[in-house]
């Protein structure tokens, strides 16, 4: 591990959307058209739904702490941070939220003695004063937070793998596993090695081996033997490996254990040997493909472009230490019927508390699932006062989800981030639409129960009272700056209003204040907005751009607001953000496009080319949908 610091349509309308993560502050001013918070349908109902929430404040005054419960209701005045909550619109499914439980995690909870056992169900179960993390990473052999170095077969040549043994895990790890089982017995388990058996590498670096170096191609078939036994060794224990991935990190070749595998060589491995291995054993774990960092989605999408390895590939996985989690939407987007996760992100002691929470709720609770991962996972589950264990060459300052000394534990940041989400979404759930609004940065869920989730962060420097609206029902909160809260609730969503999810996927047509339809052009000039009838070149397909935007794609070319700089055009091949719009609702139904400059799109009332320049909007930047 390497370290890193740096949405069926609208019947209300919600001006002050924020559409994307880490998107520029927007324009504050409302024009008569568009006002914030306005209802113009009848209140079907007041179901007056029983909320409860939990809130953590940067200063640690309240940690996880169960607030006075509320109720919803009719929906009433305005807000200009408002966020509605749409469970009509749904995106991936959930599998879990947890974290890496390294081998040096198990020894420190096997060492817990008297305590262990409500320590392990504080952390795993599902009852008040518990967090309920649903999803494991564990390694396949030593990962660089174990005591030493290690793989489950170190005899050389022995390609049938007959010396092949998990004996090591059981001291800590398989004893621990059995325990959390017996908590939560459908938990998912990701496992994924740091190296493969150090005589089955060539050009390593150091270590006796375990450091650098690659797969020996006259090892591949072994190596899938490697994965075939530990499956099946694990299975014996009553362990179900739900996914792997081949290689932790495999484009760092400086960790210890570690081990380099280029996207080709991970697409051969998959397609002609773990593949059809796993499949002939009759073992149906997922193959994970990846499982590094976001500014490399090249390597994910060469695996998944490769005809042979396709088939065998559950989808990509991702850490964090350089690049964007918007990324994952790319990946999505490119590979819609592959699934996204994510796997690992550090946080480093000794930690700033409320930085670190601010950051990591931000970034990945509700930036990765926002994005399209089904899981987020924090690093190390728990390390002694001294960040140990690790290898030599580990990480050293990994600050874990807990602090283990002796058998008393500490609760650090992770245990709160984690804690936010895993408790509440539970396996089974769906991300449900939501729009950011304000600094307010948030992300909905609907469990299988149906009861709603709804985490929320000000990620703002003074404290914001918001509006949650959910149909025709709402309730509005205070939120301290740095702090996040979670919000749970059942019931069915009342009439009155469906939310802001934009029709994703949908072909539209955008009538102006003119009466004449948007044309892109045929990519070959500036849009205008002065076409009589709609053909091919004014019909536009809504896009997922990520985040809760979107973009708008006429013949195969997408939208883009020319950061406001010249007229809008209709010739990009790709989505950046010039691409991206925020899909705003008006009162009367109506659609306002807001561009990555804050300004919203104009159809200068077809007597000009189209600009994205204007402020605020009224009747020229508001457009009839499908008319």
């Amino acid at each position: 591990m390497k370290i890193n610091y740096n949405l069926k349509w609208l019947a209300v309308f919600i001006l002050l959307s924020a559409g994307v993560f880490y998107s520029c502050k927007k324009d504050s001013r409302a024009s008569a058209a568009v006002t914030p918070g306005q209802d113009t349908q009848t209140v079907s109902r007041a179901a007056n739904e029983v909320v409860n929430a939990w809130v953590t404040t940067s200063d640690r005054s309240k940690q996880l702490e169960a607030q006075t419960s509320f109720n919803f209701a009719a929906d009433a005045g305005t807000n200009a941070t408002t966020v509605t909550v749409d469970e009509n619109t749904t995106y991936q499914g959930i599998d879990g939220f947890g974290f890496t439980l390294t081998g040096g995690s198990a020894g420190l909870l096997n060492g817990l003695g008297g305590n262990q056992s409500a320590v392990l169900n504080e952390l795993f179960g599902t009852a008040n004063g518990q967090i309920g993390i649903s999803y494991l990473r564990i390694s396949i052999g030593a990962s660089d937070l174990s005591a030493s170095d290690f793989t489950y077969n170190q005899t050389s040549g022995d390609v049938n793998m007959n010396n092949f043994s998990i004996s090591q895990e059981n001291q800590d790890l398989i004893p621990i596993l059995k325990k959390i089982l017996a908590i939560n017995p459908s938990i998912k388990i990701l496992a994924c090695p740091w190296t493969a058996p150090t005589w089955m590498k060539v050009n390593t670096t150091g270590n006796n081996g375990y450091t650098g170096g690659s797969l020996n191609t006259a090892y591949y078939d072994a190596y899938a033997r490697y994965f075939v036994k530990y499956i099946q060794a694990m299975q014996a224990q009553g362990i179900t490996i739900d996914a792997i991935t081949p290689q932790n990190e495999p484009l760092n070749p400086y960790n210890n254990p570690s081990m380099v595998m280029q996207a080709n060589e991970q697409a051969n491995f998959i397609k002609n040997n773990l593949g059809p291995q796993l499949r002939g054993a009759g073992l149906n774990t997922k193959i994970i493909a990846y499982d590094h960092n976001t500014d490399r989605i090249d390597y994910p999408e060469a695996v998944l472009a490769d005809a042979g390895a396709n088939p065998y590939v559950d989808g990509s996985a991702f850490h964090l230490y350089s690049g964007s989690i918007s990324a994952l939407t790319d990946v999505h987007n490119a590979y819609p019927n592959k699934n996204v996760y994510f796997t690992e992100q550090w946080v480093g002691a000794p930690s700033n508390f409320g930085g670190d929470l601010s950051w990591h709720v931000n970034t990945l609770i509700i930036g990765a699932t926002r994005n399209w991962s089904r899981n987020v996972l924090e690093w190390n589950l728990a390390a002694d006062p001294n960040n140990n264990p690790h290898t030599p060459g580990g990480c050293s300052t990994c600050l874990g989800g807990i602090t283990v000394s002796g058998t008393s534990i500490t609760r650090n940041v992770g245990y709160y981030i984690i804690g936010h989400a895993a408790r509440f979404v539970r396996p089974g759930a769906v991300r449900i639409s939501s729009n950011l609004s304000g600094s307010i940065q948030n992300v909905a869920f609907k469990n299988s129960d149906g009861s709603k989730v709804l985490i929320a962060l000000n990620n703002g420097s003074s404290a914001v009272s918001f509006k949650v609206k959910w149909g025709a029902e709402s309730f509005t909160y205070s939120l301290a700056a740095g702090a996040v809260a979670t919000f749970k609730w059942s019931g069915t969503q009342s009439s009155g209003g469906t939310g802001t999810g934009a029709p994703i996927g949908s072909t539209v047509t955008l009538k102006g204040f003119n009466n004449q339809y948007v044309s892109g052009e045929n990519g070959t000039q500036a849009m205008n907005c002065n076409r009589p009838t709609a053909s091919a070149w004014e019909t536009f397909t809504v896009v997922d751009a990520g985040a809760g935007k979107i973009a708008l794609r006429s013949m195969g070319k997408y939208v883009s607001s020319e950061n406001g700089t010249q007229a809008i055009t209709c010739n990009r091949t790709s989505i950046t953000d010039t691409e991206k719009f925020d899909w705003i609702t008006t009162a009367d139904g109506k659609v306002t496009l807001r561009g990555n400059n804050s300004k919203f799109i104009s159809s200068e009332n077809g007597t000009q080319a189209m600009t994205c320049t204007r402020a605020t909007a009224s009747g020229w930047e508001a457009f009839g949908i499908n008319q």
